[in-house]
């Protein structure tokens, strides 16, 4: 999105030059440097620290995970175990709409002209 090249590089570093000055220069790109390597040190130490947490975290779950549980399962099945499948749910004996066989509507019933006439 935003990248400086090296001629870009030339141009700031002419114009800080031009604006600080010979004397000033110096000092003030020893000061970005160590801005910036103070920056570098906090983001590795929190990478690092990062890194640990989520360690612990995959130590924790592993440690669960081989850890056998102290509940027994029971031998033999249930009779609760076995899955239950609720009324309102179709099964495969239920036709579908596609499969349901076409019904022919009946005519509308119609009155002879005589009693219309009463």
């Amino acid at each position: 999105m935003f990248e400086v090249g090296f001629s870009e590089l030339l141009v700031i570093a002419g114009l800080a030059l031009v604006v600080l000055g010979p004397e000033k220069l110096p000092k003030v790109v020893g000061e970005i440097g160590r801005w910036m390597g103070r920056a570098r040190a906090m983001a590795r130490q929190f990478r690092e620290q990062l890194e640990e947490e989520a360690a612990e975290v995959q130590r924790k779950t592993e440690a669960k995970i081989e850890t056998p549980s102290t509940v027994s399962e029971p031998s033999t099945p249930m009779p609760f175990d076995e899955p239950v499948m609720p009324d309102h749910v179709p099964t495969h004996d239920t036709p579908s709409v596609a499969e349901t066989p076409a019904v022919a509507e009946a005519p509308a019933a119609t009155k002879p002209d005589d009693e219309h006439r009463a």
